[in-house]
C-alpha cells in the first residue's frame, strides 16, 4: 500500500482513539450509566396497590460511577435525594468491583490517548523502535479493547448479579423497603462499548494498511525488513 493511504489510515485511527479517549473521560464524569424505577414495596403492600394505583409508588433512580439520584415514591408525591458513592455508598455496594470498574476506566483513558499518539507519530514519522511501529500499535488497541471489555462485564455484574440499583434504593431507609420495577444501561456505558468496538476497528485498519498481526509467521522466511521497512 502506498504510504500516503497508510498515513490517511494512521490519521483516521488516531483520531478515532483520541475520541475514544475523550469519550471515556466524559462518560466517568456523568451520572448516565444506569437509569431505571423502584417501588416502594412496603407502601404498595399497606394500601394493596394494583394496575394504575402502583405508578403512586413507582420512584425514578439513575447514578454513574461517583454520584447519582433518586425520586422516592410512597404515594405522598416524588422527593428526590442525591447521593454519593464516595464515602456515602462504600459500606454497601461490592467496593472492589466498584473501584476496578473506575481504574479501567482510567486505563483506558491512558492507552487510548498513548495508542493516538503513536498513530500519529507512525503516520508523520517513521518508526525506530519495534513497539512503535505495527507491534506497538496493535498492542495499545489490543489493551484499550480489554480494558473496555472489562469494564462493561465488571459493572454489568455489579449491576445486575449484586442488585446495585436496590442497595442503593435501601440506602438509610429504616421502615420502606423498596424493589427494583426496572433498569436499563445509559448513555454512559454504550459509549465504553463504542470505544471498545473503536479500539477493535483500529487492529483492523493497522492490518487494512498491510501489516501482520504481531507473532504471525512471515509468508517468505527468508526475507527480512527492517523497522523501517515494515512502515515504508
Amino acid at each position: 500500500m502506498p504510504a500516503q493511504q497508510k498515513k490517511i489510515i494512521f490519521c483516521i485511527a488516531g483520531v478515532l482513539s483520541f475520541a475514544c479517549a475523550l469519550g471515556t473521560a466524559a462518560a466517568i464524569g456523568t451520572q448516565l450509566w444506569v437509569k431505571g424505577t423502584i417501588l416502594c414495596k412496603t407502601g404498595a403492600l399497606l394500601v394493596n396497590a394494583t394496575g394504575q394505583e402502583l405508578e403512586k409508588f413507582i420512584g425514578e433512580i439513575q447514578y454513574g460511577l461517583f454520584y447519582g439520584e433518586r425520586v422516592r415514591q410512597c404515594g405522598l408525591g416524588g422527593r428526590p435525594f442525591q447521593f454519593s458513592f464516595f464515602p456515602d455508598l462504600l459500606k454497601i455496594i461490592p467496593a472492589s468491583i466498584h473501584v476496578s470498574v473506575i481504574l479501567f476506566c482510567t486505563v483506558l483513558i491512558v492507552f487510548a490517548l498513548v495508542g493516538a499518539g503513536f498513530f500519529m507519530f507512525n503516520a508523520f514519522g517513521s518508526p525506530y523502535e519495534t513497539l512503535h511501529g505495527p507491534v506497538g500499535l496493535y498492542l495499545w488497541s489490543f489493551i484499550a479493547c480489554c480494558c473496555g471489555c472489562l469494564i462493561m462485564i465488571l459493572f454489568s455484574s455489579e449491576v445486575k448479579i449484586h442488585h446495585l440499583s436496590e442497595k442503593i434504593a435501601n440506602f438509610k431507609e429504616g421502615s420502606f423497603t423498596f424493589k427494583t420495577h426496572s433498569e436499563q444501561f445509559a448513555n454512559s456505558f454504550w459509549i465504553i462499548l463504542v470505544c471498545s468496538l473503536v479500539q477493535f476497528l483500529n487492529a483492523l485498519l493497522i492490518r487494512f494498511a498491510g501489516f501482520e498481526f504481531p507473532f504471525s509467521k512471515p509468508k517468505d522466511s527468508g526475507r527480512t525488513t527492517g523497522a523501517v521497512d515494515l512502515m515504508y
